[in-house]
């Protein structure tokens, strides 16, 4: 299976979503454990702290297993030179999208310093993938319109609506082409009717796997577990984990 939804460590921020320390090779036996084959990696402090030190180090980390971990920039897009900073991230240290938090971070979906940064992912051949779930700022229709803005981009909602947003996070999925709702947080009963009602191309899995207290991931063990209790077919199985991730990553993936 392929984990759209992973992170690092908490290295120097001590936020209430820090957990244990681990390293690469820590990672990667999770990853075994849980049967991922390959996983999206976010930063956790550059959500806090948007600087290129937090991307250099994603980077270092995933450079560990290239391919099989394919790390997210972030950025800040009030922050002067964030474009050039995506540019740097996808070109120099060869990483593989952007990940953006409005809530966190604090910006509006709709300011228009967005518009260059998202050209340079879309210049990249990378993917934009989007905290949503948690208005005010980062409601999954306010991300639909930045993707309708950028129809050459690949928009995944990151967290397919957590618990007050899913029916919204389903609805613009199913109305914008490039936008894409990975299952990361969604209430099972969501998930089950999500994957009911979406193309079959259209829907992701995430663990969030990063976050927990023990370097084990216990938690996002668990929540592979859980797909087996949502009563899709073994097709719809394949399509959610395997066949749409392969092909949004494409030729990241080796």
């Amino acid at each position: 299976m392929i984990d759209f939804h992973t992170h690092t460590p908490a290295w120097r921020t001590g936020t209430w979503l820090g957990g244990a320390e681990f390293g690469p090779a820590e990672f990667l036996e999770f990853m075994d454990g849980a049967g991922i084959e390959a996983a999206v990696v976010l930063s956790h402090d550059g959500l806090f702290h948007a600087e290129p030190r937090a991307n250099d180090e994603l980077a270092e980390f995933v450079a560990a297993a290239p391919g099989r971990m394919i790390g997210y920039c972030t950025v800040n897009p009030r922050h002067a030179g964030a474009a050039g900073e995506v540019r740097r991230c996808m070109t120099e240290l060869g990483l593989g999208g952007l990940k953006l938090h409005p809530w966190l971070q604090g910006f509006s979906l709709h300011e228009r310093s967005l518009d260059p940064i998202c050209e340079e992912v879309v210049a990249a051949g990378g993917i934009l993938l989007c905290h949503d779930g948690t208005p005010p700022y980062s409601t999954p229709a306010q991300i639909a319109a930045l993707a309708r803005r950028h129809p050459r981009l690949p928009v995944v909602l990151g967290h397919g609506g957590l618990h007050d947003c899913w029916r919204e996070a389903l609805a613009v999925t199913l109305e914008t082409d490039n936008l894409y709702l990975c299952l990361c947080g969604t209430p099972p009963y969501a998930a089950r009717y999500i994957l009911e009602q979406a193309p079959e191309d259209k829907v992701l899995f995430g663990t969030d796997a990063g976050l927990s207290d023990r370097a084990s991931q216990d938690y996002a063990v668990a929540r592979v577990a859980e797909v087996d209790g949502w009563g899709v077919s073994a097709v719809r199985r394949e399509a959610l984990l395997e066949t749409a991730p392969r092909r949004l990553l494409g030729g990241w993936l080796r």
